[in-house]
């Protein structure tokens, strides 16, 4: 792998993390397209993706620390309830994770004609939004935040895009647009943290004798630079609930990739 196509990949997880069109899709489609081989495959995944956790706790810090610290409470508050309702969306992918990891590993062997049929249901979900006005409510309720833990166990499959179904799923569910947005890019954070630690023993390729470092580098700074862009970005959309063209998007790019697979 070449830095070229390190910074080309680092930029497209990067983006496709935050805004709705999949970056599980996307980071497939381009691996096929370098033909990237698999031990490089997972190191890359590791790296890119822990760039991206990175970038969504600068654009939160202020919230992670001021729930962290507002925690330690012997009241139950405000804080406390939100980290709980996190841990609550958590359940569902914790579940899908432990018992059907063998099974979620198979949709990613590059079955780019599958990714395609995945990318255009994302379509769907993101131009579904379209029939629920904006609600007020500012808090995401127990049961809600369950539901959406459920939209982001299914986006584990390749061409559906997590912060689309999850904001898609809590704008159907009646909430806030501004609130569902920031509880879709907190409640990643520890799964994708506890999911990289998890493959860090089957990573050897950065302890290969002349294996360049700087190239997966190269792809981490270019994933946390995009990411914090596109999520900074992502919430400013979400808020103006422009989200019909990025439906269009996935729609054009899974015929695109269902019909010249």
């Amino acid at each position: 792998m070449h830095w070229i196509e390190a910074i080309i990949l680092g930029i497209i997880q990067g983006l496709t993390e935050f805004l709705p069109v999949s970056s599980s899709g996307h980071l497939e489609l381009a691996k096929a397209f370098f033909n990237i081989d698999a031990e490089q495959d997972l190191t890359l995944t590791v790296v890119v993706h822990g760039a991206t956790v990175l970038s969504t706790c600068v654009v939160f810090f202020s919230e992670i620390t001021g729930l962290i610290k507002n925690s330690f409470s012997f009241k139950f508050n405000y804080s406390q309830k939100y980290l709980l309702k996190i841990f609550i969306s958590m359940i569902p992918v914790f579940i899908l994770g432990l018992f059907f990891k063998d099974a979620i590993s198979s949709f990613f062997g590059g079955n780019i004609k599958f990714i395609g049929f995945m990318l255009i249901i994302t379509g769907c979900c993101l131009i579904s939004t379209y029939f629920f006005k904006a609600s007020l409510q500012t808090d995401i309720n127990w049961l809600d935040a369950f539901i959406i833990g459920i939209a982001q166990a299914i986006a584990v499959l390749p061409g559906i895009s997590r912060s689309g179904i999850t904001i898609s799923t809590g704008l159907i569910l009646g909430n806030k647009r501004e609130e569902v947005a920031k509880f879709s890019f907190l409640m990643v954070i520890i799964p994708v943290i506890g999911a990289n630690l998890l493959e860090l023993k089957y990573i050897s390729d950065l302890s290969h004798p002349g294996t360049d470092i700087s190239i997966y580098f190269t792809a981490f700074v270019a994933a946390f630079l995009s990411g914090m862009f596109a999520c900074k970005w992502m919430i400013k959309l979400v808020k103006k609930g422009n989200l019909l063209y990025f439906s269009i998007y996935c729609f054009l790019i899974g015929l695109f990739t269902i019909f010249f697979a």
